[in-house]
């Protein structure tokens, strides 16, 4: 990928494109990557970094939604289950199978709920039991069917419920299991995408830190967030993928929209071993005495808990709050009664707020997560259309950028010439899915660049088959752990500093690596990491200093942690 001055530059000197993407989360993504694959000239910008709002702030889950079920939802249903599987397949190095639990307390509980809000005649949560999820699960499995990439559900009673969860509540008459997957790094998904776009359309064009100014006529105003300059782009389309701030993209441009109904939603990241043994490999998925559907879910060697689903306004100061907090502790509590949880065990918080389609009043719970392009046609005051990407979800991503990539393709005239079920995601491209091969292809790897075979598996299982572009350029360096953050190497941070567009302390941290999220970094490994930015980037000691302050603020105002506690004092 060229360097970012260079595609500036670039765009400066040819500022007629085709396609002008505002919104860097995963519908902008999505939808980016599919269109570059389609020979477009199209440019991505975000005024943050890529994958950092909302998609970001996910429960981590690819999941098909089974309690969209008895809402009536089964399309979205049907087409989140397959693209849940073609994500397994697509990504197998960032998308893992994820056994899913649901802890049953009662029989018939919501067994007349369910046809009632299928019919649309209650809009209020209300705990399911037994036989309910038994009729859900049923229907799931059928949708799965023919893909076959996970395996059908199980139901246990409470005998073997308690002997697979010794730590299980005792009030637990049934537990039943599903599968469907884990993305513990999102992020790491995203960049892959837009490196994927990148690699097959040199007049894609993504660039992080520029914001959305004005539009008029057939110009959009731009400005570089790092180097503050402004400049101009004159794009035919104009998609809207900003999210929760769709409306405030619209009314930028001189158009009032009222399209997104947002609502937050918190987690809680713990260090906590009982916890985390307590539920094994599984996601506990189920339903609070409130109706909330809520998550205890296995995040490598911790265990993450959300999420809130609150209605909110204010789209620039969302963090957990204390009440928040007190609800997660009581929802483990509820399943599992005898562990005992501290605020000490938080290493990391997060929220973010879903861009659902607006709706007036009702359950927040009950809101379609379904998508649709919403489309405003020029008028006197600018001359482009504006496709407003509304809803979606993670899992479901792939098609929704299909859907508006195949409007853009019908109004730009041009046939679409790569279709996107079936194509691999970044790392997963040649993944070798069978053991037999992936020992071939490993050791491979170790003969060619003589790096120990166990950190060339550990470096396979984050970056697939992309682990062969880093060891071509850094090599033995992926072998040198960081002396004080052993989870990662110098190659790694290199690599990533260089071609994953990482500008800040932060980019790094928090979405590039895991190394925030699960509460990684000493404070000795901070200062560590930082240097090794100064020196990659070129930044001065000021610059190295103010980007520590940057981190330290956004831990602060974001997810609500002191430095200090952070990086373990």
């Amino acid at each position: 990928m060229k360097s970012r001055a260079a595609r500036l530059q670039t765009l400066q000197e040819n500022p007629k494109i085709s396609v002008l993407i505002i919104g860097a989360g995963i519908n902008g993504i999505g939808t980016f990557r599919d269109l570059a694959l389609q020979g477009v000239n199209v440019v991505l910008v975000d005024k943050g970094d890529y994958c950092s709002g909302t998609s970001a702030a996910s429960s981590h889950m690819v999941h098909g939604g089974i309690r969209y079920l008895e809402n009536g939802e089964f399309r979205l249903v049907r087409e989140a289950v397959q693209e849940r599987n073609r994500l397994l397949e697509n990504a197998p190095h960032l998308v893992k199978p994820l056994p899913t639990t649901f802890p049953i307390f009662k029989w018939f509980s919501g067994l007349f709920n369910a046809p009632l809000k299928f019919l649309g005649l209650l809009d209020r949560p209300a705990e399911r039991g037994a036989i309910v999820i038994k009729l859900g699960m049923l229907l799931y499995d059928y949708y799965t069917r023919r893909q076959k990439t996970v395996p059908q559900h199980v139901f246990r009673n409470k005998k073997e419920s308690t002997s697979l969860f010794p730590a299980i509540n005792q009030e637990v008459i049934f537990t039943a299991t599903y599968y469907d997957g884990a993305m513990p790094s999102p992020e790491r998904i995203a960049v892959e995408l837009i490196q994927d776009a990148v690699a097959a359309n040199e007049h894609a064009i993504p660039l992080n830190y520029v914001s959305l100014q004005s539009a008029g006529g057939k110009t959009v105003t731009l400005k570089d967030e790092i180097a503050g300059d402004t400049f101009r782009l004159e794009p035919k389309i104009l998609i809207n993928a900003a999210g929760p701030w769709i409306d405030l993209v619209n009314q930028s441009m001189g158009r009032e929209t009222k399209l997104i109904s947002g609502t937050k939603g918190s987690h809680l990241v713990l260090d906590h071993p009982e916890l985390r043994q307590a539920i094994g490999e599984n996601e506990f998925f189920f339903e609070n005495e409130d109706g909330r559907i809520v998550l205890i879910f296995p995040l490598l060697d911790k265990v993450m808990i959300g999420t809130s689903d609150i209605r909110v306004d204010d789209l620039e100061h969302i963090a957990i709050t204390e009440a928040e907090i007190d609800y997660f502790f009581a929802l483990i509590g509820r399943v599992f009664p005898s562990i005992q949880v501290e605020r000490s065990q938080i290493v990391y918080t997060f929220s973010g707020v879903r861009p659902l389609q607006r709706t007036e009043g009702g359950a927040t719970g009950q809101i379609s997560r379904d998508h649709i392009v919403q489309v405003t046609e020029p008028n006197e005051t600018i001359h482009i259309p504006v496709l407003s990407l509304v809803g979606g979800k993670w899992t479901s991503f792939r098609a929704f950028s299909e859907q508006a990539a195949d409007q853009v393709l019908d109004r730009l005239d041009i046939t679409r010439k790569i279709p996107t079920a079936d194509l691999p995601i970044g790392g997963g491209k040649d993944y070798p899915s069978e053991s037999a091969v992936k020992e071939v292809y490993l050791n491979e790897l170790h003969e060619k660049y003589e790096l120990e075979l166990p950190r060339i598996e550990q470096l396979f299982e984050t970056y697939g088959t992309g682990v062969k572009g880093m060891l071509e350029k850094y090599g033995a360096e992926l072998a040198t752990m960081i002396e004080s953050t052993p989870e990662i190497s110098l190659g790694e941070i290199k690599y990533i500093l260089t071609h994953e567009d990482t500008l800040h302390l932060d980019d790094l941290i928090l979405r590039r690596t895991m190394l925030g999220k699960l509460g990684r970094v000493t404070k000795a490994g901070l200062h560590e990491i930082a240097q090794i930015c100064r020196e990659t980037l070129g930044w001065s000691d000021r610059e190295m200093q103010q980007e520590i302050e940057r981190f330290a603020d956004i831990l602060r105002d974001k997810h609500k942690m002191d430095l200090n506690t952070f990086i373990g004092g």
